[in-house]
């Protein structure tokens, strides 16, 4: 399928609403910092960043005047102990900003900034971006339903989310793939079909293969995989229901390929019910804190009525549930999706519960 027919426009960026802003601070999502994304846009130059097969990356290194350079600086310092500590100034001196890269690819168009620690080297990233109410639900869901936790942090205007380390997916799949074990092989045929219902469970778009990360475990005597979502922004937006699977994009089709040959169908749909009772006590476990988010997106404005209406139509023609038919806004259509994993997770446990006491009494 053509990315053009699978996707639809590009996603506006939508603003975040009051209640969400204080959930945000209820939560400690919201704090105070130096320094605006409009901020990092005052570079003087740039020039473009190559990896290591003399590739164009899609970002540039930007550089800026001496004065604003100092300033900007000490800020990205400031927002790395914030985001990454407990605010504390005194850990300052011993931090340098190596870098400022700027992606003008994708809808959030972030910078990426490189903070190292001098006494010993080692160095991590953060990634400052435009505020997008689409990209906080994305976030705080992933940090609720999956099995990573996620800091970020909201100012105004200015999102900072920290880095997600790991192999970019394509890079994956192009470079090492093909040097994988049969057993690995397996492996990421399992952990694609978990992130593929995981995906498509809470709405999340747009998994292409350079939207993901793949993690290497080391457990013992062998390695697994993990597959992450990195890129948030099309969270509860498009209409197709085949966007929030990742298995309908042709940049995934090697994965979909590993799928096919390496698992059955008995095994692919254990995989499927196994993710969804995960998900489903994660649901539970998350209590107040998911119910006041889906509260909150249920009367926000994230997507169009078009969308709306063809993917609450589309989850309907799934799942035979008409109270999909009924639901008037994304937020609506995602909170009836979570509760359909939950409510059939919760009303099989309850049978298996039933049927073990029958036999007891038995």
């Amino acid at each position: 399928m053509s990315e053009e027919r699978l996707m639809s426009k590009k996603k506006p960026a939508y603003p975040v609403c009051k209640k969400l802003d204080q959930y945000l601070g209820h939560y400690s999502r919201k704090t105070e910092i130096p320094i605006f994304y409009e901020d990092l846009l005052r570079f003087a130059g740039s020039v473009v960043v190559y990896d290591a097969d003399d590739q164009d990356t899609l970002w540039v290194r930007v550089y800026y005047s001496e004065f604003d350079r100092i300033e900007i600086d000490n800020s990205l310092k400031k927002v790395y102990s914030i985001l990454l500590s407990d605010g504390n100034e005194n850990i300052h001196k011993y931090l340098n900003v190596d870098s400022v890269d700027f992606c003008t690819f994708g809808n959030s168009k972030p910078f990426r900034i490189k903070v190292r620690n001098i006494l010993n080297d080692n160095f991590t990233y953060f990634y400052v971006k435009k505020t997008d109410a689409s990209r906080i639900y994305g976030l705080e869901l992933e940090h609720m339903l999956s099995p990573y936790n996620l800091h970020f942090l909201v100012y105004k205007d200015t999102l900072i989310e920290e880095h997600i380390a790991g192999i970019p997916g394509d890079v994956f799949i192009k470079d090492m793939l093909p040097n994988c074990t049969e057993s690995e092989k397996s492996q990421l045929a399992k952990g694609f079909v978990k992130f593929n219902e995981r995906c498509m469970i809470r709405l999340l778009g747009d998994m292409r293969s350079y939207n993901y990360v793949i993690v290497p475990v080391h457990d013992f005597d062998h390695v697994v995989y993990r597959i992450r979502a990195i890129d948030f922004d099309q969270q509860c937006f498009e209409g197709k229901l085949k966007v929030y699977r990742p298995q309908f994009f042709k940049e995934n089709y090697q994965m979909v390929e590993l799928v096919r040959k390496k698992l059955t169908r008995d095994s692919i749909d254990q995989y499927k019910l196994e993710e969804r009772s995960i998900v489903a006590k994660r649901i539970l476990s998350s209590g107040a804190r998911i119910k006041r988010l889906i509260a909150i997106a249920k009367k926000d404005h994230i997507s169009t009525p078009e969308n709306i209406e063809m993917l609450r139509d589309a989850i309907y023609e799934l799942t035979l549930d008409m109270q999909f038919k009924k639901a008037k806004t994304m937020g609506e259509v995602l909170d009836l999706a979570l509760n359909f994993v939950r409510r059939n997770y919760e009303d099989v446990s309850m049978k298996q519960i039933l049927e073990q006491n029958i036999k007891i009494d038995h």
